[in-house]
């Protein structure tokens, strides 16, 4: 709870019911599927690792979630 707290809706100004879910939905998402956890040894809590290595020339591509509050990033292929 604190860590959906701090890392989200500290920042985020929740407009009703409808809007919270959405917002933890999306949240939630974005904790189980892309963010890696040092405590796993940099793995998702869904259990896929996240990190992938590339060389100096490759591109990065950014993708924002919640309107830019977190920020995604993915190797270009």
């Amino acid at each position: 709870m604190r860590t959906v707290r701090r890392e989200c809706l500290d920042h985020v100004l929740i407009y009703g019911r409808r809007h919270l879910e959405r917002v933890l939905r999306t949240y939630a998402s974005h904790y189980t599927e892309e963010k890696t956890q040092k405590g796993l040894q940099l793995k998702t809590p869904s259990g896929r690792r996240n990190i992938e290595c590339a060389g100096p020339a490759a591109r990065v591509l950014r993708h924002d979630v919640l309107s830019g509050l977190i920020h995604e990033y993915q190797w270009a292929a």
